[in-house]
């Protein structure tokens, strides 16, 4: 479900701009321009494939103890990024959460996202068999009725267990997917990846191309996926995660205040021993006033409130490198 960029804390409200979809239907810059950037671009994607398919060739446990490996060496390695983490974690769950306990939550997060990496190499590019045969699915029925509503679905969930395993699961329900992804500023990785990520079937909706794919899929009753943890800048909505103003995009409650589609959450997490258990919960109820601004903060409150939920029952399991709250209010 679209590995996040880690780049990208809290502050007063600002009062919201129109309602919008978020990074949608826009361009990115580009990653570099000129034949060197290009060239490294080119020449980077295949040492990838060759590891990636070795890994995923490893017996499962063997490449989940090399995944968490390389995440505790990472944790040393990566000073950077892991002042990103603890600072997060601070921020999140202040003084009810000790230095040790911090430090503890960090070295498990590094884990669990080497283990994740390794599954994935598994899931892209070996034989995903053994992964799935240990997925787990709750709570199927409420995501059943709220296709019978006729209208579609949208899928809300975020990066926190193997989000990647989630998106690929959607095969042991027989239920068709689609994604909505930002693509990687590497087009060479962003191939090798999305390649990987559509052998279950799942259909990949770029966000430069989002409107139209997203009705297009809910048109044919099928279900859409959002992840909606991500720092969205300056055309985002603030709102509160873990006690503080967020920006968030506000692409989903615009989508489904417009369409009526139903907002199922949709989670996994990883289980002692290796399992994997997706949990959905009932159809989140939308607020409508017929003021959209105010509908659209809401809304999105509830969706980053159903998030906030998950990540604070696995706290170790989301994906704290990203600089969630980078982008403050003005």
């Amino acid at each position: 479900m679209g590995w996040p960029d880690p780049r990208g804390g809290p502050g007063e409200e600002q009062r919201s701009p129109p309602a919008r979809l978020s990074g949608v239907g826009r361009r990115r810059p580009t990653s570099g321009s000129g034949g060197l950037s290009r060239l490294t671009e080119r020449w980077v994607a295949p040492p990838v494939a060759i590891l990636s398919r070795l890994v995923g060739r490893l017996p499962l446990p063997a490449a989940r103890g090399l995944g968490a490996g390389l995440g505790q060496a990472a944790y040393w390695l990566a000073g950077r990024r892991r002042r990103v983490v603890l600072a997060n974690l601070d921020l999140a769950l202040g003084s009810s959460v000790g230095p040790r306990r911090r430090r503890a939550l960090a070295r498990a997060n590094f884990r669990h996202l080497g283990i994740t990496a390794a599954e994935c190499c598994r899931l892209f590019f070996g034989r995903p068999g053994a992964l799935l045969d240990r997925v787990r699915v709750e709570g199927l029925e409420h995501l059943k009725a709220a296709l019978a509503e006729g209208r579609g679905v949208f899928c809300l969930t975020a990066h926190f267990g193997n989000w990647e395993l989630l998106a690929a699961a959607h095969a042991l329900a027989g239920l068709p997917l689609s994604v909505v992804v930002r693509p990687l500023d590497n087009p060479h990785l962003e191939g090798l990846l999305a390649r990987g990520r559509q052998r279950s079937g799942l259909r990949l909706i770029p966000k430069r191309r989002a409107v139209v794919s997203v009705g297009a899929a809910l048109a044919r009753g099928e279900c859409v996926g959002i992840l909606l943890d991500q720092n969205a800048g300056r055309d985002g909505v603030f709102v509160p995660f873990f006690g503080h103003l967020a920006s968030t995009s506000r692409s989903l409650a615009v989508l489904a205040l417009k369409t009526q589609a139903p907002v199922v959450p949709v989670f996994v997490r990883r289980l002692p021993g290796g399992e994997h258990l997706v949990t959905l919960d009932p159809a989140l109820p939308l607020v409508v006033t017929g003021d959209l601004e105010r509908d659209v903060v809401v809304n999105t409150a509830c969706f980053t409130e159903t998030i906030e939920r998950h990540v604070r029952a696995q706290p170790e399991q989301w994906f704290w490198v990203h600089r969630r709250w980078k982008t403050r209010p003005a």
